[in-house]
Formats: structure tokens, C-alpha cells, sequence
């Protein structure tokens, strides 16, 4: 519990009643969900806003684009229609040429597939990918990472193994993958990249060794691309032309990669997104299969038993919509990197902010660069554990989550979303900050 405080931004009585109504004995260990319900209940308690940083939610505007192509197919009476499991004709090739306009894969549309969400698409790829051998039964999370992606393996019943990629960035990751990967168990890796929470994004050498190590021990690669082209030190917005997103798919065949639409394009609310199988992956055939899928067929099983057995498709009318904005993206009618670089933005005045006021950045360097400015960064404060910090803040009016249950080995941090804090906003994270550093010195 806080220490006793007079004069805290948010008055200290409120907030306790709140955590013991809530049936928390620490707010440090609660879950995203309920931080997001105990915040609602002191804002609405007290009239204070929070700077809220505890939810990974778009904070755009959906583009127009997309509006208007999906009402138009509502219109046309899609929404009486079942999709075809495969996807909409018109979304397949323009996430094909979007992969081959902005990440460099050559993937014809048949290895495209939409998806209600990237949660349904890793959802899917774990049943197949983890059940293809009887000897690789065990996923290997490189993190910090998505903590919902764990409780996926608890709820299929499977094994996972994890690491913090902090002390192993470069050249270091390729005597720690082996070490894994050479007692012959590993079916899968997973990683984002960018990654959630930290915000690092590996390099090309770091890819590379991934790709490499996943052929040479037959481990599919599970690249989560939730914030696809969103390392905005980089501009990877020009259509066909270099620099391009890094992918591991540059390296081997063995992946599969999740491309959401909730965050690049504010598409979250309709559980849009695409699952890319390499066409070697797609077309290979594993006898372990048949103990769950009346097939060998990898690809088979993802489409037709997996995802046909939890939706039957993706939403019709999204498809429509994400389709038309992806067609616009691969024109070069829509530069929509120029919106979302807002998050990158209010990041960068976000952490000097943090920084000024005595805490500090825990991820902050891919190998030799300094981080990027973009959706998350993570902050801790000399004398604190993550759990103790999260919890004190809540006196001040800003919220965060814990990174150690993102897997994180950095239990002493937190991680901090922009997309929900207003530029209005920075006067007053300034003001709870300067009195934190002061209370606390």
C-alpha cells in the first residue's frame, strides 16, 4: 500500500476505498482489466482524469476510407452472407501487394489469410503450428510480449518457454535461441516487432538469426506485426521503394506472420486482420496433424478445421473496409503513416517528461540506437518495484501496467501507452509528475 501522503493529486482516502471495493489487496499485481474498471470508478468518483496510459486502444480516428467502403458493402447486402473461410477476393490481393509494396514478401493471395483479429490469427496458428510434431509440443516467447498470447497456450493446454530479449540483443541471441532450440521440444517462436511493451524492434542481424536457427531446427516463426511499420526512425511509408519492414521472412520459410489493422489504421473495433503463411509452410504436411485435423496439410488445417471451427470467417462488411484502405495505402493515395506518427510524437515529449522528473527508461536502446519514439515506453523510478510504483501513481492521477506480467525479467518497471493521453493532457502529467518527485525524494 502507498504511503501515507497529504494533498496527492487524486486524495489518497478515495483511492484506498476503491482498491479494497475492488477486492484488490495490491492494485500493483490487478490485471489490465481491472486497473481500466478501478480507474473508471475513482475518475467517476472524484470528476479527476487520469493520465491514462494503462490500455494498448487506438487513440485515431478510423480513416473515412474505410468507413464508407464498409457501409457501402453493408449496403450491397453483405451482411446477410456468410464470407468464404479463405477470405474476400478483393482483400486477399491487397494484403498480397501491400506485403510486396512495404515489406518485400512475394506472397500470392492464397497464402493470405483475414482473420477476425491477430488474437484468432495466433489462436490458430498455436492449435496447428504446436500439434504438427509430438516431439516439439513447447513454444518459445521471446519477451516481454502479449500477455493474452500465454493465456491462449493455458486455455489449448500448451507448453511455452520464454526469455527476456534485454540481456540478449545482437549477436548474443544466437547461443540463447540454441539453447532452446537444440533439446528438440521448441515447435514455435513468437515474437512483435515492434514489440509490446517495450517498443524495441529487432535488427536485421537479430532476424537473421532467428530465421536461420528456425531452419536449422524446423521451429515455425510466429512474427506478430501488430505495429507493422511503425519504428518511425525509419520511413518505410513509400510504396515499392526501400527501406522496407524488417521481417524474418527475409531468412527462412518456416514463418507466419500477424498483421492486425487495430493500431496502424485505428481498425479495432471490427476484429479485422490477416494471417500470412509462407507458401512452403502452407503447402508442407506433418503426420503429427492427424492426431487433431483429419488432414496433413498444414494450410488446411489452419482455414479449414482451425479458424472454420472458431468463426467461420472473418466479419464480411470489415473485410470490405480494411480492403479499400489497404488498396488506397499500395495506390499511393493514402499516406497513413502520417496520422499514426502522432503516437511517436506525444512519446517523445511523454518520456522527457518522465525522465526530467527523476525516472528512467528501462528498454531503451535497440543494440547501439536509442529506442524509438513510438505507441509504448517503459519507466521505472530508483527504490521502486514495478508493483509499488503502479500502485503509487495511482495517487497522482496516471496509470500504467506492470511489465513483469508481460513476461518481463524488468520487475522494477512499467510499461506507458500514449494513444489514450491528449496533448491538453501534458500541462497536467507535468504538474502530478513534479509533485511525485517531490513527494518522493
Amino acid at each position: 500500500m502507498a504511503k501515507v501522503i497529504k494533498d496527492t493529486p487524486v486524495p489518497g482516502e478515495v483511492v484506498r476505498q476503491q482498491i479494497k471495493a475492488a477486492g484488490l489487496k495490491n492494485a500493483g499485481h490487478a490485471s489490465i482489466r481491472e486497473i481500466v474498471g478501478l480507474i473508471n470508478k475513482i475518475e467517476k468518483e472524484t470528476g479527476i482524469r487520469y493520465i491514462r496510459m494503462e490500455m494498448g486502444v487506438p487513440g485515431l480516428e478510423t480513416p473515412q476510407i474505410g468507413i464508407k467502403a464498409e457501409v457501402e458493402a453493408l449496403k450491397r447486402g453483405v451482411a446477410s452472407k456468410y464470407p468464404m473461410i479463405e477470405g474476400v477476393e478483393e482483400l486477399k490481393n491487397e494484403i498480397s501487394r501491400y506485403l510486396r509494396l512495404f515489406v518485400n514478401i512475394d506472397l500470392k493471395p492464397a497464402y493470405c489469410i483475414p482473420t477476425a483479429g491477430s488474437m484468432q490469427g495466433s489462436m490458430a496458428a498455436f492449435m496447428v503450428a504446436c500439434r504438427r510434431d509430438v516431439k516439439k509440443d513447447t513454444t518459445l516467447f521471446i519477451d516481454p510480449g502479449f500477455p493474452v498470447q500465454k493465456t491462449q497456450h493455458h486455455v489449448l493446454g500448451l507448453k511455452y518457454k520464454s526469455f527476456d530479449i534485454y540481456d540478449f540483443r545482437g549477436d548474443r541471441l544466437k547461443n540463447k535461441l540454441k539453447s532452446y532450440l537444440e533439446k528438440g521440444n521448441i515447435s514455435t517462436i513468437i515474437y512483435s516487432n515492434p514489440n509490446n511493451p517495450s517498443w524495441i524492434c529487432f535488427t536485421e542481424k537479430e532476424l537473421k538469426i532467428i530465421g536461420e536457427m528456425a531452419t536449422a531446427y524446423d521451429v515455425v516463426v510466429l512474427e506478430d506485426l501488430a505495429y507493422i511499420t511503425m519504428d518511425f526512425r525509419i520511413d518505410y511509408g513509400i510504396p515499392g521503394k526501400e527501406p522496407f519492414q524488417p521481417s524474418v521472412a527475409h531468412y527462412t520459410d518456416n514463418y507466419i506472420i500477424l498483421v492486425s489493422s487495430s493500431k496502424v489504421l485505428s481498425y479495432a473495433g471490427q476484429r479485422v486482420a490477416t494471417m500470412v503463411i509462407s507458401e512452403k509452410l502452407f503447402n508442407r504436411e506433418f503426420k503429427g496433424l492427424l492426431r487433431f485435423f483429419s488432414t496433413a496439410g498444414f494450410g488446411h488445417s489452419v482455414i479449414y478445421e482451425s479458424l472454420y471451427s472458431m468463426t467461420a470467417g472473418a466479419g464480411h462488411s470489415a473485410q470490405y473496409g480494411l480492403a479499400a484502405m489497404l488498396k488506397a495505402i499500395n495506390d499511393g493515395a493514402f499516406a497513413y503513416l502520417d496520422e499514426v506518427k502522432e503516437y511517436g510524437e506525444k512519446a517523445a515529449v511523454m518520456k522527457d517528461l518522465f525522465v526530467k522528473n527523476g525516472f528512467k527508461l528501462v528498454y531503451d536502446h535497440d543494440e547501439e540506437k536509442p529506442l524509438a519514439d513510438g505507441f509504448y515506453f517503459t519507466i521505472s523510478r530508483p527504490g521502486f518495484s514495478g508493483v509499488e510504483l503502479m500502485e503509487e501513481l495511482l495517487y497522482y492521477g496516471i496509470s500504467a501496467i506492470t511489465l513483469d506480467i508481460t513476461g518481463s525479467s524488468r520487475t522494477e518497471g512499467l510499461r506507458a501507452c500514449v494513444s489514450l493521453v491528449s496533448r491538453e493532457q501534458f500541462n497536467d502529467l507535468e504538474k502530478r509528475l513534479q509533485s511525485f518527485d517531490r513527494d518522493h525524494r
